[in-house]
């Protein structure tokens, strides 16, 4: 890293904060703005600096400027060409690559070729930026309390290294001793009072600047949520007063008022109108008008429900203003998808408001074709999806969507030894989608639910898989309710009917294998019979501040899902189940899957999941339950030192190859599941982000399995059964799409007798990777979990 620097020039090798007891060290060292390159330790080697370097090496900046400047002179001439042509295909298709080629070349001129985009400059030692690092952390411990904090920049130089130390002297930090609100406003007084138990400002908190930021924004919120429909956070100040002594701070909340009328006026909704402009200019606009509950709609032609669109719009006239009720109103009209865009303004007179609400219709048909690849199990495969989206099908905001897919990827056949081998899928799909819950009797849904975006799905689909085990294709028909919180933490949905009529034709090996595991007690031949699955569930998705979308706060996710099979045999009786030609089922499933991911520093993470799933068949089922219904563990998603669909059940040995290795051709089902998996995350540099993970779980049955000893769940042994693995994960972040490698190393395998069954020991310098079949490798498309 060294290499090649001037006289004068010192790589930052490390940076350090010091002195850290009360306040928050990473904080700080976030305001580092030179912080060292990312080494792999002992080595004291860059990646990065490495691939910036190599790139560095072909980058000749004087070249692109020369071509940028062609590639212009040649835009210029098309621009003049297009002038007297402009409808001309050929010259826009030639503007438009020769627009492109100019942006990637602005592209490298600003950042640089891929390698250098990728890779990260080497870090030199400024004493400016140093500088103003250290007044950063001053401000900063002042905003948080520490006002008699002190902030000392210390470099020490050795061998062409800099290291940078940022010594802290917090000193005592202030608490909050007294807070009071001044005001000529009396009724603006009372409604503060009133909701001061949710303050952001604490007594006896330590002071906190961005605390007074967050009280200014909430009780904004709170007067525009009560009719102030003009009042702004800038008609709130705060007054500070310190003493030094005592080491306490008094704060005034002063809220002023307009000067030209001394209060605050309270604004309430006068009346509500309704627009829908035409979409085109090709359409006339015919201007249709009428009023449905209060509400004056007028539409470029009568083709919407009125009905539907009342029940989306919060505001009823003769109420205060509310922000609130606003945007929840632009938010749920906006979910229906048939409008292009919502725009809700407001029209005065006096202390009344005349709400208009704008909207144009969405394009009535969307087409989308996609091209790409997806990873199941093992290797990634490419797809096609197409849909088709019809908006407003029956004049009532119903949505019909049809959507084709048809995927190859590469999986493990239990039918031959070793390999991967293709697994070809097709489904199609047909569904509507009403903006309301369709119920047989009306107990006022659509106005009570309006604001919780309600939905109604009728779907009918054909689904085509074929593996080198078995083609499986299976007709369904769902009819689903789903519904979410205001605030979006909490989404339900409710599977009224879920039937499928499902047909299997099997490899002849898969049915032979198949026949003996039934010779010895298991039916799961039965799970592969022509069969009719219906069932009713229900699942609920809790999300903490927003999981998957915010990646700088902790956040959790808890997903929740149970459903009963054949529910409809308890209900009518065995009369449906006369026909033998068919096999049913009747079960029980339930599923608990936790996520949380927690923040350690803005280059670190660490995220961990708990899964458990009971799979409970009865009554008719004979013991089996539909093969799509059994819990598998191990792959990219789960269990990663085990092969796809392979780990378990309990202590079950598989047989074992000439070798000596065990024969993982053929997947476990199992009933009952438990995964944890605990995974550290780091970002490297560029693009790549590297993880060190580790995964326990395994699965059972209920009963024993006289084809899978060791299969059944035994309190007094199962937790002697649970796997576990460990392993390293290199991905490549490109925010819009991650793709991922881990390396998964067993350590501990439940399928080998008592005391042998730890065998991470078996890594050593000659097999740092263990023994043949000890770690297997799996692509990814997105994060596990």
């Amino acid at each position: 890293m060294t290499k090649g620097l001037k006289e004068n020039q010192y790589v930052v090798f490390d940076a350090e904060v010091n002195g850290v007891e009360k306040s928050d060290a990473d904080a700080l060292r976030n305001l580092i703005s030179q912080k060292p390159n990312t080494r792999i330790p002992i080595l004291n080697f860059s990646p990065g600096v490495f691939l910036y370097r190599f790139g560095e090496l072909t980058y000749d900046r004087t070249k692109l400027a020369n071509r940028k400047t062609a590639w212009q002179q040649k835009a210029a001439l098309l621009e003049t060409q297009l002038e007297a042509d402009a409808s001309n295909r050929k010259l826009n298709r030639r503007y438009a690559k020769v627009s492109s080629n100019i942006a990637a070349l602005d592209k490298k001129l600003e950042y640089g070729n891929w390698f250098m985009r990728t890779g990260n400059p080497v870090i030199l030692y400024d004493s400016i930026k140093s500088q103003e690092s250290q007044q950063q952390m001053q401000a900063y411990l002042i905003n948080n309390g520490f006002f008699d904090a002190q902030v000392e920049t210390r470099v020490e130089t050795k061998k062409k290294k800099a290291l940078v130390n940022y010594d802290i002297e917090e000193n005592d930090p202030y608490l909050i001793d007294s807070l009071y609100t001044t005001t000529v406003d009396e009724a603006i007084e009372q409604l503060l009072g009133s909701n001061s138990r949710h303050s952001h400002v604490q007594l006896s908190s330590r002071y906190n600047q961005n605390n007074l930021s967050r009280e200014r924004q909430r009780i904004e919120d709170i007067l525009k949520d009560n009719g102030y429909y003009t009042f702004s956070k800038s008609y709130i100040e705060y007054n500070v007063y310190k003493d030094t002594i005592d080491k306490t701070v008094a704060i005034e909340q002063v809220i002023r008022v307009p000067s030209n009328s001394g209060f605050h006026a309270v604004y309430t909704i006068d009346s509500i109108r309704f627009f829908i402009a035409s979409p085109s200019e090709t359409i006339q606009d015919e201007k249709q008008s009428g009023t449905f509950d209060g509400l004056f709609f007028q539409m470029y032609q009568d083709r919407y429900a009125e009905k539907i669109i009342r029940s989306r719009i919060f505001l009823q006239n003769g109420d205060r203003y509310n922000r609130t009720d606003v945007i929840e109103t632009q938010r749920q009209l906006a979910n229906l998808d048939v409008f292009r865009f919502v725009n809700i303004s407001f029209d005065t007179l006096a202390n009344s408001l005349t709400t208009n609400i704008y909207t144009m219709p969405n394009q009535k048909y969307q087409v989308t074709n996609q091209l790409g690849a997806s990873v199941t199990e093992q290797l990634p495969g490419p797809f096609f999806s197409h849909s088709l989206r019809n908006r407003n099908l029956f004049r009532g905001l119903e949505i019909f969507e049809f959507n084709f897919r048809a995927g190859l990827e590469g999986v493990a056949s239990a039918t031959t030894e070793g390999g991967v081998y293709r697994s070809r899928e097709l489904s199609a799909s047909g569904s509507v989608i009403f903006p309301q819950f369709l119920i047989p009797f009306n107990f006022g849904t659509l106005e009570k639910f309006g604001r919780y975006n309600p939905r109604t799905r009728a779907l009918l689909g054909y689904s085509y898989v074929n593996r080198p085990e078995y083609v499986r294709e299976a007709l369904n028909t769902i009819l689903a309710y789903t519904w979410a919180t205001r605030n979006l933490r909490q989404q339900f949905s409710v599977n009224l009917l879920d039937a499928n009529l499902i047909r299997s034709t099997l490899n002849p090996f898969f049915q032979e294998r198949l026949e003996e595991l039934q010779n010895q007690g298991n039916n799961l031949i039965n799970s592969f019979l022509p069969s009719y699955v219906s069932s009713i569930s229900g699942q609920v998705i809790i999300n903490f501040n927003q999981y998957g979308l915010n990646q700088r706060r902790a956040a959790s996710l808890w997903r929740l899902f149970f459903e009963s099979g054949g529910t409809s045999i308890n209900l009518l009786g065995s009369s449906l189940t006369q026909d033998r030609s068919l096999q049913y089922f009747q079960f029980l499933k339930f599923q608990s899957d936790f996520r949380r991911y927690l923040p350690l520093s803005n280059r670190s993470t660490m995220a961990y999941r708990v899964n458990v799933g009971l799979a409970k068949p009865y009554g008719i089922s004979e013991g089996v339950l539909p093969y799509e219904k059994y819990f598998f563990a191990g792959g990219s998603t789960s269990i990663r030192a085990w092969q796809p669909r392979r780990l378990g059940p309990g202590s079950f040995t598989p047989e074992i190859r000439e070798d000596g290795t065990f024969d993982y051709r053929f997947e476990q089902p199992g009933e009952i599941l438990f995964e944890t998996m605990l995974e550290f995350r780091r970002k490297l540099f560029g693009y790549f982000d590297g993880a060190f993970f580790i995964d326990a779980g395994n699965t059972w049955n209920f009963q024993e399995d006289p084809s899978r000893e060791g299969a059944d769940f035994r309190v007094d042994r199962f937790y002697k059964e649970i796997a576990v693995g460990t392993g390293l994960g290199l991905r490549m972040d490109f925010d819009f799409l991650v793709l991922r490698l881990d390396m998964g190393i067993k350590a501990y395998d439940p399928a080998r007798a008592e005391g042998e069954r730890f065998i991470l020991d078996n890594l050593s310098f000659s097999r740092p990777l263990g023994e043949r079949g000890q770690h297997v490798f799996n692509i990814g498309i997105g994060y596990p979990f």
